[in-house]
């Protein structure tokens, strides 16, 4: 398993703080078996939003495949390379 990105934590924490702030107010928990549960529910949904999410890697190309990129069917042609001084040329 890889290790959460930047982006994964940041979604999972905000679930878990937005998550359990919801229930508690839902809820109207006021007891401390509520407000665990409520809680652990919001810790639980953190959790999963953050490893459902997708990592954001890219595959890693091996020599033996070719990855054609979408879009990009126009072959390019280098343009004619000018080098200093091709203007001051001498001689007849």
């Amino acid at each position: 398993m890889q290790r959460p990105n930047a982006a994964q934590y940041a979604y999972g924490s905000a679930v878990v703080v937005l998550a359990t702030a919801a229930l508690l107010l839902l809820t109207g928990a006021t007891g401390p078996p509520g407000i665990a549960a409520a809680c652990l529910a919001g810790l639980l949904l953190g959790v999963l939003v953050a490893v459902t999410m997708p990592s954001g890697t890219r595959p890693v190309k091996t020599p033996g495949t070719t990855a054609a990129r979408p879009g990009n069917d126009a072959v390019r042609v280098p343009a004619a390379q000018v080098g200093a001084g091709a203007d001051n040329r001498t001689g007849p």
